[in-house]
């Protein structure tokens, strides 16, 4: 492709707006274009290198078995009510009417047509297992879409969805997509982590995240050093230190705290540490008052708490709320309380008192016991892990928290959408009874993919693409109009493009013009031709991620490029690898 005649449009700046590498190189580069927040579309560059990226998952996923269909985009609303998240998703489901006044959706996935298409023709045991997926436009209402790609409102998405004949048949499945992405991610350039993950809306029995580490990610995720187990924060969990014990505890005492505003107030005034406080926190869940109760120095995990409730909607409780019950922001307690369903965290010990809110404006009480002074439940784990928690999977080594940026996500679906209740998809078993389809899902966001790369792969000057998604393999930049340089340029370009990808930078600008959108755009392999390189029969070569710099004779340039490549080819050696 000649540069003159590619649609290629560089900016020396990008917007304000933009503040993620990604984001802001593949608008400096040509590869978006911003219709509006969160809504992009794609240049020829991002293009190009979107569909290599949708080549390498379908390579992947045809190589295990998997077959390709297309899903409309356009849903009945019937079928997301007979599962319930039609009632259960909030704003971030677009719904709306036809002229006849049926309800559809905008699907940000497809969990209800594929369980609807396999119910029809899945009859038999002989039909399963089967995976079937799709790369198709998804929609979601996103409330702040942010970060170029990596929050957006319209996008493509990889989904696969497994089918089986029983939950040991999606065991043994699992581990093969589980591989097949890790493959997909280290052959686009990444070293995906692999994470136990919280399953939220979609449901089932277990999920991973796939995470890339990185500053700019909205995810944080927990490592062990020591044996490897991660998570992400919603789901990890950790050893909590405990406290002292009090054998003999006084009772129980309330105290006027009319000047405390805050907990370092509160912590001042005690003379006391977080450890010694008991946190309330007021959730609304699914119209229910909840109080969750845990040591001051935890934070409450809502994800783990609504799980916990099988709550759907799960939100801080307003202040008319508590006002109904006579309750007060800032001094809640489990101390007499009624009517208030309660959740009590493992961090908080029978054994120990504590000090705690009296229920009550301006007054505190301490010598607080459980099982004395409240009635204190089974506990469960709904605290988020801290950053030097000890790990509970092997009990010795510190966790570390980290941020990166969700791949992609497996899950372990099992019946939840071909229960009687949700979409009813049976088979017949080999002695002819009927029994429920068990159901794996699988997805990859494609455009968030690629800023994902460029996250991982850029410098200063801008993007340097992994050869196997790169838009071009290799960019021919000419610096100068004279006639041996414009000849030497051609005979390349007509050399290398019977064989590689090659963009042809043909403009009339100057050499830093094009020596700097050739770093931006970030091709692999750039050749530059001059007239002094011209006379001595050389051309120089630059690999754009290591930024090495070599002058080769023309006549050898076949011979080091194809070892260039060689070493440029993502590595798929050392992949943490699932076995069953």
């Amino acid at each position: 492709m000649r540069y003159s005649q590619s649609f290629i449009h560089t900016l020396f700046e990008a917007p304000k707006e933009a503040e993620t590498p990604s984001h802001i190189f593949l608008l400096r580069g040509s590869f978006i274009y911003p219709l509006a927040a969160g809504l992009y579309s794609l240049m020829p560059l991002g293009h190009r290198s979107v569909e290599k990226i949708k080549r390498i998952m379908r390579e992947e996923l045809d190589a295990i078995g998997g077959l390709e269909v297309t899903m409309p985009v356009v849903n009945p609303a019937e079928l997301w009510k007979k599962t319930g998240r039609y009632f259960d998703i909030g704003e971030e489901l677009i719904r709306f009417k036809d002229r006849r006044d049926r309800d559809f959706v905008l699907a940000m996935t497809h969990e209800e047509v594929v369980t609807d298409m396999a119910k029809q023709f899945v009859r038999s045991y002989r039909d399963l297992p089967v995976m079937l997926y799709h790369i198709q436009t998804k929609v979601r209402d996103e409330a702040r879409p942010r970060a170029g790609l990596l929050r957006v409102r319209e996008f493509q998405m990889k989904d696969a969805y497994s089918f089986h004949n029983g939950f040991e048949d999606l065991d043994a499945y699992y581990p093969k997509i589980f591989n097949a992405y890790l493959r997909i991610f280290a052959r686009c350039g990444l070293t995906a982590v692999p994470i136990e993950a919280d399953s939220g809306i979609m449901g089932g029995t277990g999920s991973h995240e796939f995470m890339l580490e990185s500053v700019h990610g909205e995810d944080r995720f927990v490592l062990c050093p020591a044996c490897g187990y991660s998570a992400n924060t919603e789901k990890a969990a950790g050893i909590k230190p405990g406290r002292a014990a009090r054998e003999d505890a006084p009772p129980m005492e309330k105290v006027p705290t009319p000047d405390v505003k805050t907990i370092a107030d509160l912590l001042k005034f005690f003379g006391a540490s977080e450890q010694d406080c008991l946190k309330t926190v007021a959730y609304v869940a699914d119209g229910n008052l909840v109080f969750a109760v845990i040591r001051g120095d935890f934070n409450v995990s809502a994800t783990k708490l609504a799980n916990h409730l099988k709550a759907v909607h799960l939100d801080y409780a307003p202040e008319k709320a508590l006002s109904e019950k006579s309750l007060y922001a800032g001094f809640l307690s489990p101390v007499a309380v009624e009517g208030v369903r309660i959740v009590f965290d493992t961090s908080i010990e029978a054994s120990a008192s504590y000090i705690a809110g009296a229920n009550e404006p301006d007054m505190h009480l301490k010598n607080v016991l459980p099982g004395r002074d409240f009635s204190f439940a089974q506990p469960v784990d709904i605290a988020e892990v801290r950053e030097g928690d000890r790990c509970a999977a092997c009990g010795g080594a510190e966790l570390q928290i980290r941020r990166g940026i969700e791949l992609g996500h497996t899950f372990k679906l099992g019946t939840k959408y071909t229960a009687a209740d949700s979409m009813d998809a049976t088979y017949l078993d080999d002695s002819g009874e009927p029994n429920r389809v068990v159901m794996g899902c699988y997805g990859i966001g494609v455009e968030r993919l690629m800023a994902s790369v460029i996250e991982r792969w850029h410098d200063q000057s801008g993007m340097q693409f992994p050869v196997s998604i790169a838009p071009y393999h290799i960019v021919i930049s000419a610096l100068g109009n004279q006639p041996e340089v414009v000849a030497m340029a051609e005979r390349l370009y007509a050399k290398l493009g019977a064989s590689r990808e090659v963009l042809y930078d043909d403009r009339a600008e100057s050499a830093g013009v094009k020596l700097k959108d050739a770093d931006l755009i970030g091709i692999p392999v750039r050749i530059v031709v001059s007239r002094k390189l011209e006379k001595t029969g050389d051309v120089e070569i630059k690999i754009r991620q290591t930024g090495e710099v070599r002058i080769c004779p023309e006549k050898e340039l076949d011979t080091v490029l194809d070892a260039i490549f060689r070493d440029l080819e993502p590595s798929l050696e050392n992949l943490p690898y699932m076995r069953r």
